[in-house]
């Protein structure tokens, strides 16, 4: 998407200071490149940012809910922010809602769906030309790599080769959705597969950058994950899912599997923490609400850890 306002240079230097700071978030770049639309369109012969034009942007729309709304503000507010730092603006930061906790519940994927789902991964209809082909040989791994590693989609559509060490199994999440590097260790069968791919990719794109390439070497968007999973999955099943359930699925799989292991789920707990790429802990321990056996489990090893502690207060 190209800029067309009184904005142009400014997004030009943003872009590259988010790239260069490992922080280029497509959804940012995507919604900074909308509100650069929004001010060409609105006001076509502004020269300047103004007051008045960023309060309009950022006010909730009638149609929009309160977490739409501070999905499309806050990379605007992170651009006025570059701009008034450098200079280039003094614009007030208009205060916008606070998101809303989510109710929302992942599908709870049965053993039966992931397997007609991944049979009609490696089955896909054939069709011709060097796009079909790097389609049929990139999805799936792509959904497995998505199943067997709890990423957020955007991560893995953004992977570099660099990114990826084939050795040791060790992927290097460098652009995800907070500003924090981190890393995810693939299962050995999983890291077989990557190496495969890999080797039979590179005879379609030689010399790629991105791991997952388009035909010239180009990361695949959003739109290109939610299309396929979704013709996938309905050519299968009747229920519904999304892609990014898979990562839910991950999270709730390893939980589930650390029953009667005591205090070792504590450093476990951590550890899927850092894989996922999760900032707080309280953003792993929400998985907790569904998978109510270990929930009983660190209630009660708390309640043990609290009569320890009052015991030896006592003593």
């Amino acid at each position: 998407m190209k800029t067309t306002s009184f904005l142009s240079n400014a997004i030009e230097g943003y872009v590259k200071y988010r790239k260069a700071s490992g922080r280029d978030s497509h959804s940012y770049i995507k919604n900074v490149i909308l509100f650069d639309h929004f001010c060409a369109r609105e006001y076509p012969g502004q020269i300047e940012l103004s007051q008045e034009i960023v309060d309009r942007w950022c006010r909730q729309r009638p149609s929009e809910c309160t977490n739409s709304c501070v999905s499309r503000v806050y990379p605007i507010l992170d651009f006025i922010k570059y701009m008034n730092k450098r200079g280039m603006t003094k614009i007030a930061l208009p205060k916008v809602p606070r998101s809303v906790p989510r109710t929302y519940t992942p599908h709870p994927f049965t053993y039966d769906e992931l397997k007609r789902f991944f049979n009609a991964c490696d089955n896909t209809k054939p069709r011709r030309g060097r796009l079909a082909t790097i389609q049929r040989m990139t999805l799936p791994v792509f959904f497995r790599l998505l199943y067997s590693s709890g990423m957020r989609t955007t991560e893995a559509i953004l992977l570099e080769r660099d990114d990826v060490n084939l050795e040791n199994g060790v992927i290097s999440i460098k652009r995800s959705k907070g500003h924090d590097q981190h890393y995810v260790v693939l299962h050995n069968t999983m890291l077989a597969l990557m190496r495969t791919y890999d080797e039979n990719i590179s005879r379609l794109v030689p010399h790629r950058k991105v791991f997952f390439p388009t035909p010239d070497d180009k990361s695949h968007p959003s739109v290109w994950v939610t299309y396929h999973f979704r013709v996938l999955w309905q050519s299968c099943n009747s229920s519904y899912a999304i892609p990014y359930e898979l990562r839910h699925n991950y999270a709730i799989e390893n939980i589930n599997s650390w029953t009667h292991q005591g205090f070792t789920i504590h450093d476990k707990l951590l550890a899927l923490s850092k894989s996922m790429g999760h900032r707080q802990i309280e953003s792993t321990l929400a998985y907790y609400s569904l998978t109510p056996a270990i929930s009983d489990i660190m209630e009660y090893t708390e309640n043990q850890l609290l009569k320890l502690k009052t015991d030896e207060k006592e003593d």
